[in-house]
């Protein structure tokens, strides 16, 4: 039987969460938590920015009114930007729009736990 969850996993490239840890925590590389604001309350990885998957397709396309200027920096120098979510699924769909808006060096890293696994901090 097909599962569509483990076809996924295998066509995504794997992400070293220690090194999106190190990458982030040094500033070279930015993290995005795509959840919405009310899924924060669970917590979240320190340093990340909170940009919703629902209104990504705007906070990423440098043509909107609404265009994320703290993701400029990122896109210029193609600096490393490291997704997460609750399960990776919203976060892959969101390395495909950032993708989409001329981001290069996006990363899947999946999960909540992902980031904490990998030594990340977690603020609650």
């Amino acid at each position: 039987m097909f599962n569509l969850f483990n076809a996924m996993k295998k066509s995504a490239p794997a992400v070293d969460a220690a090194e999106a840890v190190r990458a982030v925590t040094s500033g070279s590389a930015l993290l995005i938590d795509v959840r919405e604001e009310a899924e924060l309350q669970s917590g979240r990885a320190k340093g990340a920015l909170n940009l919703p998957l629902s209104g990504l397709d705007q906070t990423a396309d440098p043509k909107s009114g609404r265009f994320d200027k703290r993701l400029a920096k990122a896109r210029k120098a193609g600096q490393p930007i490291y997704l997460y979510c609750a399960s990776g699924m919203r976060s892959g769909r969101a390395a495909n729009a950032l993708r989409g808006h001329g981001f290069e060096a996006v990363h899947n890293l999946g999960s909540l736990q992902n980031w904490q696994s990998g030594g990340g901090e977690v603020l609650r």
